[in-house]
């Protein structure tokens, strides 16, 4: 592309009192100067991701400098540095490549460095906190928000400026493998949680890429890209709301598109969602960039044009609101040139898409401060320090959700005499969740270490036996794992679903969950439910934990075990987190953010059902093999085993009635709910307010309930406190039948419990 330096003549000189490099002068001066000043070839580099690894040799880290001249010869806008090579490689290539586009460039552009970050930033050795779909469940969006300064903190260390993450999708597909990427079934959870991460990311300068727009969670048949159904409402009331509070109310700086289609509009060429929703009812300024290969999709899979017609892909891409074309696919924006020769496209678009890469870079301070790197003797200091580690354990800890207890639970240090540590998951790697580097998998606490730490300096006896691999029907490591649990007063057997880095996902590895993972059951894989059976039937002590990115549906387990404890995939703290609540220094808090449904034919289990949507008669098979049958459904129920905002504690609350502040209100008011809650057990704990709305009567058909408020409040034993949660009214509206957002007028039901089923009390209010 070296020959577009002629296309559109601009002087090679810049002066250095240009408008573009005044940071006093106002952003849209300094883009409006900037743009004047590019040649085509130079706004063509703004629009497509580079890589480090076009001049770095990731194998042996030497440096290519053809490759770099030549990648930046048209990629010079972004580049991507997630590799798992040592941390002295991506800073050094980090700051070559942008002190190449600052000092060799005609105009100093600087590039977004760019990688992963949804749990933890993508380079080894640095943190790892535990998934999404885990934190979702701690009901705290403050942590996250802390996490992500963290994830901003410790990339900015080796110069990375720009993450991909957060994931906002909503959870409501459980055969999709990228369930444990996302927060939540819940639109205004993730909304939260989207919002405080994006907020905790850019506070240090990093920009946040909210993705992936819009409605990608829910595929057909689970698989992964596959095709999404629905209808405009169903984007605006369920997809939207949570991308809007992520993007527009924490002000992200970047969007990036997704790669299924909805209501046959491919993500990646929706100019509706991209343009007159986006930008042109919500105000977005910043930029929109392709998933990795996403725009080869447009063709390839979507079929809108012949397979690799660059130019087509172009049009349908660019001009829909897509201003960046990532790596991992052909490049098709290199046709940017000829389309505008011959007057297909015309250069104001272009202009418009460079304007809001631009944006995004002078936001973030970029020009007055590329080289964001620290010096190399303070790496240590910041990337894995001990306080973002116990926030990773804290996170941890938090998330941990305590599905069934007869009682065994918390295990007393003093009293336990002996525990049996079982099962594939308890010991041998980190069952970390996907966007993790290679190798991962062999550093961070399992189980097994976790509760031999609890128990250091304690004359209780742990044994160890991993029964059978998780991949495998394989029963000979049965006998020993069951003569372990046989001589322990207590077992505990860790089972569950298992991801893989992204060099062993890619490599075809087997896997259960992550990107491209996708299954047809939700059930225990190879041999593990059969040694849990087996260890439930010699002691009567045990418990199991779930080790997964998903929902697990073995409900005979929860009705035979001691305990049952869903940990979604952990920190590398997650082995101390596990045994902080096994041996009740922590009292578990975790509130499901998802519900878990009884078998993968009876999902989807989400609890904001449209009216009208979930009649039960149930019928059931019972262990004994005994059946009862019923009409919804025949042998099984459609309500879930746990519903969403589920979760144990080791004590107990009350709660008194709810007040309202005001009960005749307009469509723009904030509505405060206050109630007591008090601790009526014998222990410190801590318990999730969760507040839900009910438009009772609407011009549409609305969700039985949506959750609008959440308070975690810790109280002492016997300890009462009064919790207000203020309800916003203007987001009750729903899209009604003239195509428009209005909140209705008539009764609000407000419920407050502490999960979607199990509500304590109601108040009304009412919108004239």
């Amino acid at each position: 592309m070296s020959s577009l330096a002629t296309a559109l003549p601009a002087n090679s000189s810049v002066p250095a009192n240009a408008i573009y490099k005044n940071p006093k002068a106002s952003v849209d001066d300094r883009i409006a100067d900037l743009i004047s000043r590019m040649t085509l070839e130079e706004k063509v580099g703004q629009v497509m991701q580079g890589d480090i690894s076009n001049w770095l040799n990731v194998t042996d880290g030497t440096f290519n400098r053809t490759g770099l001249v030549d990648s930046m010869s048209y990629k010079t806008g972004q580049f991507y540095i997630g590799y798992p090579v040592p941390w002295e490689w991506v800073a050094r290539e980090t700051l070559r490549g942008q002190k190449y586009l600052v000092e060799e460039t005609r105009l100093g552009i600087p590039a977004l460095v760019q990688t992963e970050g949804i749990h933890g930033f993508l380079i080894g050795n640095a943190t790892i906190f535990n998934s999404p779909i885990a934190y979702g469940c701690a009901f705290d969006p403050d942590l996250v928000r802390q996490m992500a300064e963290v994830i901003a903190e410790e990339g900015a260390a080796l110069g990375a400026n720009h993450i991909f993450a957060p994931v906002v999708d909503l959870a409501r597909e459980y055969r999709f493998g990228r369930v444990e990427e996302m927060f939540s079934e819940d639109p205004y959870l993730s909304g939260e949680y989207g919002h405080a991460y994006v907020v905790g990311l850019q506070s240090k300068k990093v920009a946040a890429t909210v993705k992936h727009f819009a409605g990608f969670g829910t595929p057909e048949q689970g698989l992964n890209t596959a095709p999404v159904h629905g209808g405009e409402r169903e984007m605006r009331r369920t997809y939207l709301p949570a991308f809007k509070r992520t993007i527009i109310d924490a002000d992200a700086w970047s969007v990036m598109s997704a790669y299924h289609s909805y209501d046959g509009i491919p993500s990646a060429a929706d100019y509706h969602l991209l343009t007159e929703v986006l930008r042109g009812e919500w105000g977005f300024k910043y930029h929109v960039m392709t998933d990795a290969g996403g725009s080869d999709k447009l063709c390839n899979d979507h079929g809108l044009c012949e397979k690799g017609d660059k130019r087509a892909v172009t049009m349908l891409a660019l001009t829909a609101g897509n201003d960046v074309e990532m790596g991992g696919g052909s490049f098709n924006y290199r046709a940017i040139p000829g389309l505008l020769e011959d007057g297909t496209l015309d250069i104001e678009i272009l202009d418009t898409a460079v304007s809001r890469i631009l944006r995004t870079k002078f936001i973030m301070g970029l020009f007055e401060n590329p080289y964001i790197a620290a010096p190399e003797d303070q790496w240590k200091k910041i990337i894995h320090s001990d306080n973002s580690v116990a926030l990773a354990r804290k996170i941890d800890r938090e998330s941990i959700v305590l599905l069934e207890n007869n009682g065994v639970l918390p295990l007393n240090k003093k009293k336990v005499k002996s525990i049996a540590v079982l099962g594939p998951m308890a010991h041998g790697f980190m069952n970390y969740g996907d966007y993790v580097v290679y190798k991962s998998q062999y550093r961070g606490v399992t189980p097994l270490d976790g509760i031999n730490n609890a128990l250091k300096g304690s004359n209780t006896k742990v044994t160890y036996a991993q029964g059978c691999e998780r991949w495998s029907n394989d029963q000979s490591g049965f006998p020993e794992a069951i003569a372990a649990a046989k001589e322990a007063e207590v077992a505990v057997v860790v089972v569950g679903t298992w991801s893989r880095d992204q060099n062993e996902l890619w490599a075809g590895l087997n896997a259960t969950t992550g990107e491209h993972v996708d299954v047809h059951n939700l059930n225990l894989v190879g041999a593990q439910a059969d040694l849990v059976r087996e260890i439930l039937a010699v002691n009567k002590n045990t418990v199991v934990v779930f080790s997964s990115g998903k929902p697990i549906t073995e409900p005979w387990i929860s009705n035979s075990s001691a305990a049952l404890v869903q940990q979604f995939y952990p920190s590398e703290e997650g082995g101390n987190a596990l045994a902080d609540v096994l041996f009740g220094s922590y009292n578990p808090s975790g509130k499901l953010s998802v519900s878990i449904p009884r078998d993968v034919g009876t999902a989807p289990s989400y609890y904001d059902y449209l009216k009208g949507g979930r009649y039960v008669d149930a019928g059931a098979i019972y262990e004994n093999g005994t059946m009862k049958f019923g009409h919804q459904y025949v042998l099984s129920s459609p309500l879930p085993l746990y519903p969403f905002g589920f979760g144990r504690s080791y004590t107990s609350f009350s709660f008194t009635n709810v007040t309202l502040s005001q009960t005749n209100v307009t469509a723009d008011a904030i509505v405060t709910a206050s109630l007591k809650v008090k601790n009526t057990g014998k222990v410190d704990g801590t318990e999730v307010v969760q507040l839900y709305v009910t438009d009772k009567v609407a011009s549409v058909v609305v969700p039985n309930k949506e959750l609008k408020g959440f308070a975690k409040i810790a109280l002492k034993a016997g300890q009462e406190k009064t919790v207000k949660i203020d309800v916003d009214v203007s987001t009750l509206a729903v899209w009604n039948t003239r195509h428009q957002s209005v909140v209705e007028k008539g009764e609000f039901i407000v419920s407050v419990g502490d999960s979607s089923e199990s509500l304590k009390s109601k108040a009304s209010f009412w919108v004239g």
